[in-house]
């Protein structure tokens, strides 16, 4: 029976004008998978099985070569890194650049000297008696916390009571997997000694699966991150930011006194960055907000290693900044499109 329907769609794709009417038909189907295939015949169809079977086997061959490219980018990650050491040395004032690693021109360099110098003239005699003697200055005073403010995927994060904190991070480092090992980088944030808590570095580990999908080999588009774990930060007593402490009244059922009680809360805070929401190693599926928290997480430590660690001093400039706006273009809604209020502040009901 199959013989039969193979030769007669061989007679087929022999004729001409079956053919022509094979094509009319492809192109008059809507383009969705099942409409193409239940267009052809089943010879067809055959060929265009054996075209997936090569697909699946160009899928696993790039994993391999993703495989690779993490290799290279280990290799180099260790021929960057004196050159990031020497930013955190300049940064902190433990090193004193020479003049000539700090001539620097650029376009405008003038004009941006001029308005600098009238700025100053115009500021001397209000700042005089707290002004901090240019000599005194060590390193670039808030370099990192410039830079979080100024990315908007890392100021959204940060609180008031995060602030005082992160003045004392002295640098961020990616490390990457050692070969032979699961794939995967760790953020690594270096902090100076403080009165919030004990950790000299805090961790955050990003595991990433390189594999094509055995349900789905044809959505693999490269490493995806799978996975994150962070640290536990030791406190110091009273100065944990990531929770905050109520209090609350409640009445006795029977003799209703009043009592006053106090519990700590979790309080929103850049460091939850380092207790993450965790993947479920049962495969039981997360509910939309949790999955909402990871992928943003996961976007955050991606942006670190892409971005923000090989070229801090551009986002602390602001031109990263201005080079990452020049990659979208803004679009405008149709005539007669009105933009939708959303009132954040709904009532609260005690009884949901």
């Amino acid at each position: 029976m199959d013989g039969d329907k193979i030769g007669k769609a061989d007679q087929v794709m022999q004729n001409p004008q079956a053919m022509a009417a094979l094509q009319e038909r492809l192109e008059s189907a809507s383009h969705t998978p099942s409409t193409i295939m239940d267009s052809i015949p089943i010879q067809v169809k055959r060929r265009v099985n054996a075209l997936k079977q090569l697909q699946v086997k160009c899928a696993h061959i790039e994993a391999k070569f993703y495989e690779e490219v993490h290799e290279l980018e280990r290799k180099y990650a260790a021929m960057y890194q004196p050159l990031f050491d020497k930013r955190r040395e300049v940064v902190t004032g433990s090193i004193e650049p020479t003049d000539e690693e700090c001539e620097w021109h650029s376009e405008g360099e003038e004009e941006d000297e001029l308005a600098e110098d009238m700025k100053k003239k115009a500021t001397v005699e209000e700042n005089k008696e707290d002004a901090v003697p240019e000599e005194d200055l060590k390193g670039i005073p808030g370099f990192w916390i410039t830079i979080f403010r100024n990315v908007d995927i890392l100021s959204d994060l940060v609180h008031e009571h995060d602030e005082p904190i992160l003045n004392h991070l002295q640098d961020i480092k990616v490390k990457f997997s050692d070969p032979g090992q699961p794939l995967s980088f760790t953020l690594e944030f270096l902090f100076e000694p403080n009165d919030f808590f004990n950790n000299a570095v805090l961790t955050k580990v990003y595991k990433m699966k390189s594999e094509p999908d055995q349900a789905d080999p044809f959505s693999f588009e490269g490493p995806e991150i799978v996975d994150c774990e962070g640290c536990l930060i030791d406190w110091k007593k009273g100065k944990n930011v990531t929770v905050k402490t109520i209090k609350k009244k409640q009445k006795h059922k029977g003799r209703g006194t009043m009592r006053t009680i106090t519990k700590q809360v979790p309080s929103d805070s850049f460091f939850n960055f380092f207790n993450p929401v965790k993947v479920s190693g049962d495969g039981e599926a997360l509910d939309e907000d949790s999955e909402f928290s990871l992928a943003e997480d996961f976007e955050v430590g991606h942006f670190f290693r892409e971005r923000i660690v090989p070229r801090a001093v551009l986002y602390f400039t602001g031109e990263a900044i201005e080079d990452d706006d020049d990659n979208f273009e803004e679009e405008e809604g149709e005539e007669g499109e009105e933009e939708e209020d959303v009132d954040e502040d709904e009532e609260y009901d005690p009884k949901a």
